[in-house]
């Protein structure tokens, strides 16, 4: 059953580009006794251009398209911007990911985004590593986190873990969960990633516990990408360009109290 935890708010402060002091505050479950949540890693989309000493962009063939860089760029307001568009008889969409960048395991993440308005593609934001490719010990040694992805213009998200490799022997389990009024405006997705369990939230109210596969105990990393293909519709019934935007993604982990 959906329900919303009592929820504690984290005040951090760290220095921009520019110098200037900026005050970040989210709202996050209570820590366990003796711990507190520090932030471990973020980006807010300031600026002109990707920072790609925190973002990997790759291009290649991707389902129905093609991620290119073409389709990533801030929009100027504090917002990065995942496009998808028709670039002569190729439809284009994109990805990020911190792959060889910052890749991590357990804490909590978080993204706060606004949906995209076509059919044909669907946004998500996820996390993997290789060793959701291995056969040997369930998702322990890698897991498919897909905190959400929104194939569907309606209140649906969807939350899903996959591991042991996308062939004969492929393990998932998922949610689908009802949040009204999730395809207007910003809304914030997060991942509770525990040693034991893992706890989904959209706008800080909890849609999903699991600990499917074990619970992953090795390092992934984060990935915000859009997807064309059958799942989100057909393409050419998309009035293009569309797109989504994250305003930030952070990482929290638990530390002692001292």
């Amino acid at each position: 059953m959906t329900r919303q935890l009592a929820t504690l708010t984290i005040v951090c402060l760290f220095f921009a580009t520019t110098a200037e002091a900026v005050e970040i505050k989210d709202s996050l479950p209570p820590p366990p006794e003796g711990k507190v949540w520090k932030l471990v890693w973020h980006d807010e989309f300031d600026g002109e251009k990707l920072d790609e000493t925190k973002w990997d962009v790759p291009e290649n063939r991707r389902r129905d398209g093609w991620w290119s860089r073409k389709a990533i760029t801030l929009d100027g307001k504090g917002n990065l911007a995942i496009s998808t568009l028709k670039d002569g008889d190729k439809y284009l969409d994109g990805c990020v990911r911190t792959r060889g960048k910052f890749e991590h395991a357990h804490g909590y993440y978080v993204a706060r985004i606004r949906l995209q308005e076509q059919p044909g593609h669907w946004s998500a934001f996820w996390m993997w590593g290789p060793g959701v490719g291995s056969v040997k010990d369930e998702g322990r040694d890698g897991t498919e986190i897909d905190i959400m992805e929104k194939p569907w213009l309606d209140d649906r998200v969807q939350h899903a873990l996959h591991w042991d490799g996308y062939g004969k022997q492929h393990e998932s389990e998922g949610k689908v969960a009802q949040v009204p009024g999730v395809m207007d405006g910003f809304h914030t997705f997060s991942l509770w990633w525990k040693h034991d369990q893992y706890v989904f939230y959209v706008d800080e109210k909890e849609t999903w516990r699991s600990n499917a596969g074990g619970v992953c105990q090795v390092p992934l990393y984060i990935k915000l990408s859009d997807e064309i293909g059958k799942w989100g519709g057909d393409i050419k019934q998309a009035k293009l360009p569309d797109r989504f935007l994250v305003d930030y993604v952070r990482v929290y982990d638990l530390v002692d109290s001292e």
